[in-house]
């Protein structure tokens, strides 16, 4: 299972009224997970600009899990390297392959899990990690995003931010999804 984020713009106006105006209109954030060997959407979450990847990770698992979703591996970029997130997958049997900093410790101040992947990507390189673990192969889950705005758009045309916002977002997801399926 891969999870990734993406932003969807909330207006089609151009860039130059938010320099003109200095008005922000923001973007909804969207966290997905997909299934490594399918590329279908397992999993979605909708939230707001400032909500960090990082602690999107558990509801993300939680759903797959609830919906009968056997998970063995999850795919992750830097953005949910964390503590937290390494012990939840731990607790639940599940193998992270999450990108960690350069800085990183490899003692297990937390996570014994996160020190030992980051002692085996100091030992293999991150090249050689990299390669072991298949890591290179997120592009599935950027390639969904990707499919979704080229096919939809990149911007929620909704008027009512409250329900109606993440309702067409996942609509969107959802019938993109679909279309996989033809």
């Amino acid at each position: 299972m891969q999870l990734d984020s993406t932003g969807m713009k909330v207006t089609n106006r151009g860039e130059w009224i938010r320099h003109k105006w200095k008005t922000r209109k923001g973007w909804i954030k969207v966290h997905i997970a997909v299934d490594v060997k399918t590329k279908k959407l397992l999993a979605l979450e909708i939230t707001d600009e400032r909500t960090g990847d990082g602690k999107m990770l558990k509801p993300l698992v939680e759903q797959v899990k609830r919906r009968g979703g056997k998970i063995t591996r999850v795919y992750a970029d830097g953005g949910y390297d964390s503590r937290e997130n390494f012990n939840y997958l731990a607790g639940n049997g599940i193998e992270p392959v999450i990108k960690t900093g350069r800085d990183a410790s490899t003692r297990g101040r937390g996570s014994p899990s996160r020190a030992k992947v980051v002692r085996e990507i100091r030992r293999l390189s991150y090249s050689g990690w990299r390669d072991k673990y298949r890591y290179g192969d997120r592009w599935m889950v950027e390639t969904f995003f990707s499919g979704v705005k080229r096919v939809f758009g990149e911007t929620v045309r909704a008027r009512n931010h409250g329900r109606e916002y993440p309702m067409e977002v996942e609509m969107k997801l959802i019938f993109y999804n679909i279309l996989l399926n033809i």
